[in-house]
């Protein structure tokens, strides 16, 4: 079984509100290979909701405490990010998850490039905080 993106199967719940659907991805989620998930929405967070880069390092630090995700806005929602990644990651060992494909450059999902955590649209190497833990726990994260 798969994890991919819920974003990439065709579900509104990037924080704009839109989706960034892949048809090869929502075939597999279709025939039941794979399972579709948000990380940010099981964290608590909201559609729409304001954008939010890691600032500090990236995932592994975010997990480490020693940097945070905030919105554009200026809050911290490094508890919403760090929540959601331990519930996919849950969600990954009860299906017995090997592979994940997830949305890249989020501050989730990003695996191998994230923002630079400026909102400049800069990207800078890193993973996003659920791509960071699932690699920690043996779960191989390919970007999309």
């Amino acid at each position: 079984m798969i994890l991919i993106s819920a974003c990439l199967c065709g579900l509104c719940c990037r924080y704009d509100g839109s989706s960034a659907a892949d048809a090869e991805l929502m075939r597999l989620a279709e025939m039941g290979k794979a399972v579709p998930v948000c990380p940010e929405l099981l964290g608590g967070l909201s559609v729409p909701r304001l954008k939010a880069e890691i600032q500090g390092g990236s995932g592994d630090e975010v997990l480490l405490c020693k940097a945070r995700v905030c919105d554009c806005a200026g809050a911290d929602v490094t508890g919403a990010f760090i929540n959601g990644a331990y519930k996919t990651l849950q969600l990954a060992l009860s299906i017995n998850a090997k592979h994940a494909i997830l949305k890249a450059n989020s501050p989730s999902c990003g695996c191998t490039t994230i923002y630079d955590g400026t909102f400049s649209g800069k990207k800078k190497q890193g993973d996003g905080v659920t791509a960071a833990l699932l690699k920690q726990n043996g779960i191989r994260v390919e970007p999309r």
